[in-house]
């Protein structure tokens, strides 16, 4: 990999192209440097979400998920270079069926809200989706591992999965149950 940064204003991006970690320059608008951004966003959004009390365990996990991302973010920033291993999808694949094993089944579709945690975890649910969108759009224009795609694939997935567990949580005295979107069919069939 590149060397660190030790200059943040280095002003070499001034005309519209960036740095790739093996010292390759491209535009700021291409592909890979899109995907990077989402990945990094969706980092962002997580430690959002990690200034919120959240039960011990989903804290741990999530930390746990930065640092994959970051790895992910690398592995983009180098053409050809492995970072992400099956094992880290393979985590998250454990992660949802724990999590899952607990939770209720769905009825009707829910809305991203409840407490201030889970709708924080749905935003970092849509960022995922977004980052793996970016990642399949850069798949198509040139070689990537399968890795980040499905890590991101699973880690939306989970992100859904952690906003019904932190509404079930009650750490700010407003959790209970998920928000249900009012369908039209959801209320014909409770008339009486």
């Amino acid at each position: 990999m590149a060397n660190r940064l030790t200059q943040i204003a280095t002003r070499t991006g001034d005309d519209g192209s960036t740095g790739l970690g093996d010292g390759t320059r491209v535009p700021k608008d291409h592909r890979r440097i899109a995907a990077m951004g989402d990945v990094d966003e969706l980092n962002s959004t997580l430690g959002v979400l990690l200034a919120e009390p959240l039960p011990a365990d989903v804290r741990e996990l999530l930390v746990v998920v930065q640092q994959e991302l970051f790895n992910l973010g690398g592995e983009l920033s180098i053409p050809g270079y492995s970072l992400v291993k099956a094992e880290a999808v393979a985590a998250l694949d454990a992660a949802l069926a724990h999590y899952n094993a607990g939770l209720p089944r769905l009825a009707e579709f829910i809305l991203p809200a409840g407490t201030r945690s889970a709708a924080l975890a749905h935003v970092s649910r849509t960022v995922a989706r977004r980052a793996e969108r970016a990642v399949v759009a850069l798949a198509a224009a040139e070689p990537v591992n399968e890795a980040p795609r499905q890590y991101l694939n699973r880690l939306s997935d989970l992100m859904f999965v952690l906003a019904r567990v932190l509404n079930r949580a009650n750490l700010d005295g407003l959790g209970g149950d998920d928000v249900y979107w009012k369908s039209e069919r959801l209320a014909r069939s409770q008339e009486p």
